[in-house]
């Protein structure tokens, strides 16, 4: 089997009412979905989706013509890539879809099969109300769900506590609760300042009060000193690193003790190539590896193959905060969508490659841009 073509499509979902993330000052008016798919000359796609694949236009002769099952061959090209223009993991998810596909395996079988399912936590994308979210927190109990997610931005976090406190109060010990300070990266127009060490520690000490799960994202994701030390000092799990890109990173923070939970994304930060050994380094040190998942159903998938696949970690983020954050927004491009079970377990599809199920209707009516970056003759 040979790589003959890569495709490239951008489609755009309108957001009417917006959807008011924490980490982005700006409301967001559209959700923007890219989709890799990997064509070969014995008729199988892989289809993977993830950031923009900037930079990669040029180098689609790497490719073209090569055997998909030199996975280690190909990271390396993408890493290089990376390196020197943008974060293009799609296409390594792709390649590991064909591979399953061609294989006729599902590809938490081909990285490990330790579970077929993992519990989801509920992870909430909205700042609201502390009675607004107690409400919503009830909502998620009565769905099957065991744990949420609750994220932080107000510039008093006393608030933010407020929020938990309410939460706590609603649904007593039928949840976890993880809380996302959303301090470990910024969007490039947000120019406020991260906390720093001793108001990190403050907050999770009155976190530890209220039988919090994890913290998440306490201080930037550079700061591995800080969040060993943070570490250190409170019994409160801490959880970090979704937005590191690079091996040298996590070894860093794995050799500091920076983390209890690692979270790299397979659509951000290395493919499941890359992240697969991540997650056996940090777990044979005694850390968890619980993956980020935020970029749409597809990202979601891949991350879920491997986290089944490979985790101790007892849990697995699920985006979710209706009204404004459901299967619908989030898997628009997605003929069928991920979703919880009544027990609140994501079940891996029983397809082969990832279980992904496009909708084609979908792909027309949102597509704005369509590229074949490389297509052999």
């Amino acid at each position: 089997m040979k790589i003959t073509g890569i495709e490239i499509s951008h489609y755009l979902l309108p957001l009417d009412p917006p959807f008011k993330a924490a980490w982005d000052p700006q409301p967001r008016k559209k959700f923007a979905t890219t989709i890799v798919a990997v064509h070969t000359d014995e008729g199988l796609t892989g289809i993977g989706s993830g950031d923009l694949m900037t930079g990669f236009a040029g180098h689609e002769h790497l490719f073209i013509g090569q055997d998909p099952f030199a996975i280690e061959r190909h990271w390396q090209v993408i890493d290089n890539i990376d390196f020197h223009y943008g974060r293009c993991w799609p296409l390594d998810l792709a390649l590991w879809d064909l591979i399953g596909k061609a294989t006729g395996q599902p590809v938490y079988k081909l990285l490990g099969a330790r579970n077929s399912k993992i519990l989801a936590y509920a992870s909430t994308g909205e700042i609201v109300e502390p009675e607004v979210r107690a409400e919503r927190a009830q909502m998620l109990v009565e769905q099957g769900f065991k744990a949420m997610k609750i994220r932080f931005h107000h510039d008093d976090p006393r608030k933010d506590i407020k929020v938990v406190e309410a939460v706590r109060k609603a649904v007593g010990d039928k949840l976890h609760i993880m809380v996302d300070a959303n301090q470990g990266w910024k969007m490039p127009w947000d120019v406020q300042p991260c906390w720093d060490l001793k108001l990190a520690l403050q907050v999770a000490k009155e976190l530890e009060q209220l039988n919090v799960f994890w913290l998440e994202e306490p201080l930037p994701h550079h700061d591995f000193r800080g969040l060993a030390k943070l570490r250190e000092l409170v019994e409160i799990r801490i959880a970090g690193g979704e937005m590191n890109r690079k091996w040298h990173d996590f070894r860093e923070m794995s050799v500091l003790g920076a983390l209890d939970v690692y979270q790299p994304d397979v659509a951000l930060a290395g493919g499941i190539t890359q992240v697969k050994k991540v997650a056996d380094m940090v777990q044979a040190n005694g850390a968890w590896f619980s993956p980020h998942t935020w970029s749409n159903g597809i990202g979601l998938l891949a991350n879920l193959h491997l986290a089944a696949a490979v985790s101790h970690c007892p849990y697995l983020e699920y985006p979710y905060d209706p009204p404004v954050w459901t299967p619908e927004r989030r898997d628009f491009v997605q003929a069928v969508k991920v979703e919880v079970d009544k027990d609140g377990y994501l079940v891996i599809p029983d397809k082969p490659g990832l279980g992904i199920e496009l909708d084609l209707a979908a792909l027309e009516r949102f597509k704005y841009d369509r590229v074949y970056v490389g297509e052999s003759s």
